[in-house]
């Protein structure tokens, strides 16, 4: 059963206040630790994991891309920046 991602984003013209609390809380955490010192923004966004039965094809993958267009964003604030089959993970080994 093949799962189809779709990643929706903030418009970068928009303001993102949940991104901005993201970045500030990182920048306070980066006076203690140093690997966080550089982050200098962040987008906060959406990804959904649609399972489909049958095969991601050209049809699956044009329907999925009319639901995030229709359903899934909010095309005045929102942009859906990308749709791609994600791949089978692989059996864990014991």
């Amino acid at each position: 059963m093949p799962t189809i991602v779709v990643e929706v984003m903030p418009k970068a013209e928009l303001l993102d206040p949940q991104g901005k609390a993201v970045a500030g809380a990182l920048g306070r955490l980066g006076q203690t630790q140093s690997a966080l010192a550089n982050v200098t923004g962040v987008r906060v966004g959406k990804r959904f994991e649609i399972s489909i039965d049958g095969e991601a094809d050209a049809d699956a993958l044009a329907a999925v891309r009319e639901l995030a267009d229709t359903v899934l964003s909010n095309s005045v604030i929102e942009d859906v920046v990308g749709i791609h089959v994600q791949d089978a993970p692989s059996s864990a080994v014991a």
